[in-house]
């Protein structure tokens, strides 16, 4: 009673508005209106909230506009502008005694944001950015503010008399220096640029320009304070707290996650020490006066790569990005009226607008030359211009401190508000516009085994799941006969399940982080990447005319093909390496690994830039079982050739691969032995002759190779097809067939793709991987990639094109991708 007491008297004395029941209802049954309580209201927000952006955002969706885009927008309409022009909305849905609540949510969403901004940026992609990108975010960033500042500086006399005008334009050039690094990435990715070298140049250029950014915002703040000596303390305790960070608070996240046991994941207890530390940090930046935001990025910043930043980015993205980032979208909105632009000082409005589009084309124009000072082209150095130019989220956290600290007014702060989302909003279509039309005309020409002379340059995109790919991949790349006169360019491709970010990312993995030995404290995808890209840095080193380019896509499975022939397309790749959806067991048969990765597989065939070879691996890197045979042969392919473009493209992988001494080749050519009825058509007879012409130019190419065999099988139905292959037997290492047959070999392979277990390998590739098929070979299926007219003949190599000259121009992909960007 003594403990009441105390508290009624601590309620009545110090929250004299405080009312006990106005935070939650007693029942409808009470008649008592629910939007007169604290808790029921907000709730009723937040399902209004994101009602509203996630139907928006569908709508943008098609216009491939990124989510923040929805939310601005979102939060617009719910405002004074539109919805909230209505006296009754206001009142019932966001009365004021509500938006205490609702903003208090928002700013500790806010918080987490950028907690998680700093945790997904990787610093390693900072410092292998190189100083091409660099000097192009730095040059943007400090172009923009400066032309922002003097234009603003210059016409000062024209805004708001009430206004604080030197801090307002160095707001105004902050505003227009930020690049909205999250909102960046969503646009790279829903325009299938992301994998491609500008996206990855803009990647590393929006993350220097928001550290310069982030300098100029500190800086900023401190001259909007009135006295001189405080803004000198506030900037000198700002940079002791980012040398404390890197002094004492990296090295203890870094023996944080060294004693995490290898292949266990960050516990509960870790993930909130590291919560609980963020929002001690931004207790300490607050009292600095640099505000809690900065603690939150720099202690997410800290957090090295590893199993905590995995399990942290897990368990808050989606209540981050889901739900508390759009309130903090929706309370800006509602302090948004469009309708002042018009109504108040239209004169101070239109030089806003001027000052930012200045500071827009200052940013444009800056990186255009000085991107054309590192030869890139006309194209790449706008389209890198305009995508350094979206907004989001950052602009709209400046012009909310900003108007808090009464630096912009109301109108000033819509102004910039619909500046940044038209400036958004223009990004995409232009990037797309850009980019889109020259990847489809500019291409290659070989995109398929078949145009690749087997003496020329051979690049390959091998994709890796796990750590039992890399011995197969390894293996099939040694049969493909790597020199130095025809080298492989191997673009080794670690794929991971995305978990715990806003969009598809790819990193580019550089030759001294693949020197350096993995960590101990790694689990999960990390771990086994570093043992996955030392595996392939180490055949590099030890094979030659191989050369090793190792990256990892982190993307959802369900569009993980788009970044895979995204990446393919890009790089200019002959041929894509995908593991089967199933791995071999210890009885010898195959289990499923994730049935996403069967529609995976299936979708790169469906949508590949170029030749897919799907490889079934059944002990492919293991000694050859018979190699005593024959001691020069290490390993026996044969190839089973029915016609059509599939198999003569797996004849073109079998042809280079016979270039190597130690492979022994049989082709065994599936012949019918009755005519087939009707009578075969125009085409058919084209294609049945481009397949004789082939077989027959390998067969006089290889006339005097004893290591080639050349086999004619005539059977009759698909039974005899069958007993023929089973009699071969576990006689060689790796089986190579094509994925389709022509139709003249369709009475060969009748009935097997009624009973296929996996369609995308074709009849005769599912009956070589089926379970009851009684064979431990591995297989080799192969699709070849049609874009040219059937029957013209492929180009040779152009004059003067020396293979070996290549080779030594382009040994080490690593170091020209880091000299280029």
């Amino acid at each position: 009673m003594e403990t009441q007491n105390v508290t009624s008297n601590f309620v009545r004395h110090h929250l004299s508005c405080y009312t006990y029941k106005m935070t939650a209802i007693e029942g409808i049954w009470e008649s008592i209106n629910s939007f007169g309580y604290a808790v029921p209201i907000f709730m009723i927000q937040i399902i209004l909230i994101i009602t509203v952006t996630r139907a928006l955002d569908f709508l943008l969706h098609f216009f491939h506009q990124p989510r923040a885009v929805a939310e601005i927008i979102g939060g617009i309409i719910l405002g004074p502008t539109l919805l909230g022009r209505v006296d009754s909305f206001p009142a019932i849905f966001f009365p004021m005694r509500s938006l205490l609540t609702l903003e208090t949510v928002a700013q500790l969403g806010l918080i987490y944001f950028l907690f998680l901004v700093g945790v997904e940026t990787d610093s390693q992609v900072i410092h292998r950015s190189g100083q091409k990108a660099f000097i192009i975010g730095a040059a943007g960033a400090i172009l923009s503010f400066g032309i922002s500042a003097a234009a603003g500086l210059a016409l000062r006399n024209f805004l708001s008399q009430g206004m604080k005008r030197i801090s307002c334009v160095l707001f105004i050039g902050v505003c227009n220096s930020a690049t909205a690094f999250p909102v960046l990435a969503q646009i790279l990715a829903k325009t299938k640029l992301l994998n491609s070298e500008i996206g990855r140049i803009t990647i590393s250029a929006a993350m220097a320009n928001n550290a310069i950014m982030w300098i100029l915002f500190t800086l900023a703040l401190s001259v909007s304070e009135y006295d001189p000596l405080s803004s000198l303390w506030i900037t000198l305790s700002g940079f002791a707290f980012v040398t404390f960070c890197i002094v004492f608070v990296r090295p203890v996240m870094r023996r944080l996650v060294q004693r995490i046991p290898e292949g266990q994941l960050a516990s509960d207890f870790h993930v909130c020490l590291l919560l609980s530390f963020m929002m001690l940090a931004g207790v300490l930046t607050e009292a600095i006066g640099i505000y809690a935001i900065t603690g939150a990025f720099l202690v997410g910043f800290m957090i090295p790569n590893g199993p905590v930043k995995v399990a942290v980015s897990e368990k808050t993205h989606d209540i981050v990005y889901g739900i508390m980032m759009p309130l903090y979208c929706i309370i800006s909105g509602l302090k948004t009226d469009l309708t002042l632009i018009h109504r108040n000082n239209a004169q101070a409005a239109a030089i806003i607008i001027l000052v930012s589009v200045l500071g827009a084309v200052a940013k444009i124009v800056g990186i255009f030359i000085v991107s054309g000072m590192y030869t890139m082209t006309l194209r790449d150095g706008l389209t890198l211009g305009f995508l350094l130019n979206s907004r989001g989220l950052i602009e709209l956290l400046i012009l909310n401190i900003g108007r808090i600290k009464q630096l912009v007014d109301e109108q000033s702060f819509s102004v910039m508000v619909l500046i940044s989302v038209v400036m958004t909003v223009v990004t995409t279509p232009v990037a797309s516009y850009l980019q889109r039309p020259l990847r489809r005309i500019v291409g290659y020409k070989r995109r398929n085994l078949q145009r690749s002379k087997p003496d020329m340059e051979l690049r390959v995109l091998a994709c890796v799941h796990n750590t039992r790919n890399v011995p197969s991949i390894i293996t099939l790349l040694d049969v493909t006969c790597p020199t130095k006169r025809s080298p492989i360019f191997v673009y080794v491709v670690h794929l991971i399940e995305l978990a715990g970010r806003t969009s598809t990312m790819l990193i580019v993995h550089s030759s001294d982080h693949l020197h350096q030995r993995p960590t101990m404290g790694a689990s999960g995808p990390q771990g086994q990447g570093n043992h996955i890209f030392h595996a392939f840095d180490k055949y590099e080193r030890q094979t030659g005319g191989v050369s090793v380019q190792t990256l990892s896509i982190i993307s959802p499975y369900s569009s993980m093909h788009e970044d895979i022939c995204s990446l393919a397309e890009d790089k200019h790749v002959t041929i894509i390496i995908i593991p089967f959806h199933k791995q071999q067991t210890v009885d010898g048969g195959l289990e499923p690994i994730n049935p996403n990765l069967k529609i995976m597989n299936e979708n790169v065939l469906a949508n590949s830039p170029c030749s897919v070879g799907i490889l079934i691996d059944r002990g492919l890197s293991s000694k050859s079982r018979h190699a005593s045979e024959d001691h020069h042969l290490s390993r026996r392919i044969a190839l089973l050739f029915f016609g059509g473009t599939d198999d003569r493209e797996a004849l073109a992988y079998c042809w280079r691969a016979v270039e190597n001494p130690s492979i022994g080749l049989t082709v065994v050519r599936f012949v019918p032995v009755h005519e087939p009825s009707p009578p075969p058509s125009a085409l058919e007879l084209q294609e049945a002759k481009l397949d004789d012409d082939y077989l027959n130019e390998f067969r006089v190419r290889n006339a005097s190779n004893d290591s080639v065999v050349y086999v004619d099988q005539v059977t009759s139905s698909t039974e005899e097809t069958v007993a023929a292959i089973r009699a071969m037997g576990d006689t060689h290492d790796l089986y190579v067939v094509g994925r389709s047959q022509s139709e003249a070999a369709t009475s060969l392979t009748a009935g097997l793709t009624e009973w296929a277990e996996c369609p995308e390998l074709g009849p005769i590739g599912d009956l070589l991987a089926s379970s009851d098929f009684a064979m431990s070979v591995s297989v080799l299926v192969v699709h070849q990639y049609v874009g040219t007219i059937p029957g013209v003949p492929p180009p040779g190599p152009t004059a003067g094109d020396d293979g070996e000259q290549r080779f030594m121009n382009h040994v080490n992909p690593k170091a020209s991708f880091a000299a280029t960007t």
